[in-house]
């Protein structure tokens, strides 16, 4: 299914905010030479891209809008500098914006201008794939316009939302149509002709040809009557190919304002020629993993900026700002690992039908992991950062007892950052079966108890207790990895805690004449019949408002079966609570 060029949409967001009511703006000045003079050069500076002239441009017109007490025409232009920055590919300042934009007018309580940094917000969301998100923004900003009255701006928020859910719901693309049209005609009667050019559009995807055809040909009345449509040459694409002339719709697709690639493979593949819908859509993933890191960039960019202004403010202050950038470079590799991942499976598909299919599967669980890490990621990030900021701050009268308390809530936090990264990197070098490993002699007792100890010692809190209980002599050894036994014990151990933190655990081994078996046991709320299949599955949390990324079971099966054991969940036990059980061989 096709998605609109995001560029493209940005450039509407801005026009959209245009319209209002009588109300809400003055339009006396809106004829004079200096008025127009500063729009134009707002207008041209805007569409050649030029920073250093749009940002001075819009400076001056703000200005003088603010002095005409016109507060929508200003607020207008405060999100053309978010469109600007997001055509730029500069994400990271775009929301700093956003947010900033928000604050003023929650802090000044205009409450009918509210909508416009609830509509940037949506398309920033959009721009970097939280489409769940964007769709909230989106439908909040219909509730607002109705709520105000700007009811002829509204058509545009609904195709923002039809360019969201076409791919997986095309019927309820058509109904948010209908719905445009419908204000449409009433409203905004320009933007008719350009909602029924995107509907045509989706009939073409849905393989709905008769409606497809009758809307063609209203198109080409439409335009011989002087319209014009920003989706008119996708449109002429999609003919040519129902015509069966598949080699002139790809050649024009790639003058199209859509995504070229992306209908280049989209007619190939409803032709049936798989090598070359492949092949368009190879250079479409390498083209939307460079938008991707030019993304993460911009991103990073801006919080290696932030670390620097920090620094400058406050010298003392420097340690945490190099955590911060350290979480960014460890962030930088997981993308890169995770880019590796998929290009080495690619290299993989053994035909090309195959190989198109599964490509399409791989940038879908790609964006859903960058969002899943992102998430985990942010709030802990957030934090260090905020802490941050207070130490840098002279005005802050802080005890040492406060310094301690946030010097060890960053510290904790980076920890977990850390945590979060190092078990995606162990889970790939644990699968990768080319790794050498190193063999030795284990103190079962001696290392379990030594174990129980120090993690008890370092992260019990409150009223949680561990407990080693064994039935091994003290002489009894396994020949095994090196340093295994914790790195497999230590996630479970961290499962046990984080969801029975003032419950009762007990670590406990015993054994066999071939194996030997070390069960971890808590008394906490324990796992359901329906989930106990997939605990080990990668990102699966039982409660997503505990920490990390819900990869500890996976790692810790991971290394098990890498020394020739495994870990299993004692699906018999009674509880309360939940027993792991990891069985490891006497000798390796």
């Amino acid at each position: 299914m096709k998605k609109c060029n995001l560029r493209h949409l940005f450039m509407v967001a801005a026009a959209m905010l245009l319209p209002c009511s009588a109300l809400a703006q003055k339009t006396d000045y809106k004829q004079s030479k200096e008025y127009l003079m500063l729009r134009d050069s707002v207008h041209h500076s805007f569409n050649e891209g030029d920073s250093a002239r749009f940002f001075r441009a819009v400076s001056k017109l703000e200005n003088y809008l603010v002095q005409q007490d016109d507060l929508h025409a200003y607020y207008t232009q405060r999100c053309n500098e978010i469109v600007f920055l997001l055509n730029r590919e500069r994400i990271f300042e775009a929301y700093k914006l956003a947010q900033r934009l928000s604050k003023e007018l929650t802090d000044r309580k205009l409450d009918s201008e509210m909508y416009m940094a609830i509509n940037m917000m949506g398309h920033i969301y959009r721009y970097c794939g939280n489409k769940e998100s964007a769709k909230r923004c989106f439908w909040e900003v219909i509730r607002r316009m109705q709520q105000e009255g700007y009811i002829e701006s509204q058509p545009p928020i609904y195709m923002n939302l039809v360019n969201i859910v076409v791919d997986k719901d095309p019927d309820e693309a058509l109904r948010l149509i209908e719905q445009a049209l419908s204000i449409a005609r009433e409203a905004s009667p320009e933007r008719v002709f350009d909602i029924e050019t995107r509907r045509t559009l989706v009939y073409y995807t849905t393989g709905d040809i008769p409606h497809f055809l009758e809307g063609y040909k209203a198109y080409k009345q439409g335009v011989a009557e002087g319209k014009s449509s920003v989706h008119g040459r996708t449109l002429e694409v999609y003919y040519l190919a129902q015509q069966g002339r598949i080699d002139e719709a790809a050649k024009l697709a790639l003058t199209s304002d859509d995504d070229p690639f992306e209908t280049q493979a989209d007619i190939y593949s409803r032709a049936g020629r798989w090598h070359e819908a492949y092949d368009a859509l190879k250079l479409g993933a390498a083209e939307s993993d460079s938008i991707n890191s030019l993304i993460l960039s911009s991103s990073m960019q801006g919080i290696q900026d932030e670390l620097r202004l920090y620094e400058s403010e406050r010298e003392r202050s420097r340690l945490w700002f190099y955590a911060i950038a350290a979480t960014a470079f460890f962030l930088l590799l997981l993308v890169v690992a995770l880019v590796y991942i998929v290009q080495s499976r690619r290299r993989h598909l053994r035909e090309i039908r195959k190989a198109y299919r599964q490509v399409l599967e791989s940038e879908k669980m790609k964006s859903e992991f960058i969002q899943n890490v992102s998430h985990e990621v942010r709030t802990p990030l957030n934090v260090i950062s905020g802490f941050a900021q207070v130490l840098a701050h002279e005005e802050n009268d802080l005890t040492t007892d406060d310094r301690r308390h946030i010097a060890d809530t960053m510290m904790h936090n980076t920890h977990l950052i850390t945590n979060m990264i190092n078990e995606v990197l162990e889970i790939s070098r644990g699968e990768n079966l080319d790794v050498e490993m190193s063999v030795a002699t284990i103190h079962c007792n001696e290392l379990l108890r030594q174990l129980a100890t120090n993690f008890h010692r370092e992260r019990s809190k409150g009223n949680w207790q561990l407990t080693y209980e064994s039935a091994l002599p003290d002489s009894f050894t396994i020949v095994t990895q090196e340093g295994a036994l914790p790195r497999i014990l230590t996630p479970l151990l961290d499962n046990a805690l984080k969801y029975a933190p003032d419950g009762h655990t007990v670590l406990r081994a015993t054994a066999s004449d071939t194996q030997l078996m070390i069960s971890v046991e808590d008394d906490g709320p324990g796992i359901p019949a329906d989930k106990a299949a997939h605990i080990f599955d990668r990102f699966v949390k039982l409660d997503t408002f505990k920490e990390g990324l819900g990869l500890g079971l996976t790692f810790s099966r991971t290394m098990a079966r890498r020394i020739g054991g495994d870990v299993v969940l004692d699906t018999a036990y009674k509880g309360p609570g939940a027993r792991f059980v990891v069985i490891v061989p006497r000798s390796k």
